[in-house]
C-alpha cells in the first residue's frame, strides 16, 4: 500500500537510476503533505527527514512522478526508468548529518535491490539543467562518492572540448548545462567555461569508461518488502 496515489505503470522500464530531490518547502509535513495531495500531482518514493526517518511514498517497482521533463544519457521519460528520493531542505540549508546517513544507507539498499551503479544516481539539477536546481550546491556529492554511492572524477583529465565530455556522461543538450555540471562538481564556479570545467568534465568521462553500464530492460520485481526495509549503513 502506497501513501501517495500519484503513481503509475513503469511502462515495461524497471529503475536504473536514482534522483536526488530537495523538497524546497519549510518542513517535512508540508513536504509530505504535498507529495500525498492528489491533486499537486507530484509524488517521490522516498522522503527522508532532516531527522533521519525514511518514508515510503510510492513502492519503487510503480512509476512515482517526481522528474518531470527531461533526459539523461540522450532518454527521456525519466520518471519511468527512475526511483525519486525527496530530502526535507526549503534549499538554503546545509543537509544535518542524521539525514545524510539516512540517505546512504537509503541509496545502498536501492542500489544493491536494483543493481543500479554509481553513475546511476543522479540529481534532478543533472536531467533538467535551467529547469532545476535542486538538490543544490550545499549538497556533499563527494561524500556519497567515496563511498561508493555516486560518480566522481578521480582526477582532471585531459583538455578536451566540453561539450563532448558533458554528453558522454550524460548530461542533455541544453544551454544551462555547464551550470548544471558546476552546481555538482564545482559550485563554487562562476563565468565561461574554463580549463578546470573542461578537465574535470573530461577526467569523469573517462572514469565512466571503467565503469559498469547501466543496466536496461523490461521491469523487474522488486525485492521482498516491496523496498521499504531500509538496512542500516555500511561501515
Amino acid at each position: 500500500m502506497s501513501l501517495s496515489p500519484n503513481h503509475g505503470d513503469r511502462r515495461g522500464q524497471r529503475p536504473e537510476l536514482i534522483v536526488i530531490h530537495y523538497t524546497g518547502m519549510a518542513d517535512g509535513p508540508s513536504a509530505r503533505a504535498r507529495l500525498c495531495d492528489p491533486l499537486a500531482q507530484v509524488s517521490a518514493h522516498w522522503l527522508v527527514h532532516e531527522d533521519g526517518r525514511a518514508e515510503s511514498l510510492v513502492p519503487e517497482h510503480r512509476r512515482a512522478w517526481h522528474a518531470g521533463a527531461g533526459s539523461w544519457q540522450g532518454r527521456e521519460d525519466v520518471n519511468s526508468r527512475s526511483i525519486g528520493i525527496e530530502l526535507v531542505n526549503p534549499g538554503d540549508r546545509p543537509f544535518p548529518e542524521p539525514q545524510m546517513a539516512a540517505l546512504e544507507a537509503l541509496l545502498c539498499a536501492i542500489m544493491t535491490r536494483w543493481s543500479i551503479p554509481p553513475q546511476g544516481v543522479i540529481g534532478h539539477s543533472d536531467m533538467a539543467p535551467g529547469r532545476k536546481i535542486d538538490p543544490g550546491p550545499r549538497f556533499d556529492w563527494r561524500r556519497l562518492a567515496l563511498q561508493g554511492l555516486a560518480l566522481w572524477p578521480d582526477g582532471p583529465g585531459a583538455d578536451r572540448p566540453l561539450a563532448d565530455s558533458l554528453a558522454r556522461i550524460g548530461y542533455p543538450q541544453d544551454p544551462a548545462r555547464l551550470a548544471a555540471f558546476r552546481l555538482r562538481f564545482r559550485p563554487w564556479a562562476c563565468g565561461p567555461e574554463d580549463e578546470t570545467d573542461r578537465r574535470l568534465a573530461a577526467g569523469l568521462a573517462c572514469a565512466l569508461l571503467s565503469c559498469p553500464n547501466i543496466p536496461q530492460g523490461e521491469a523487474a520485481a522488486p525485492a521482498a518488502g516491496g523496498g521499504r526495509e531500509v538496512p542500516q549503513r555500511r561501515s
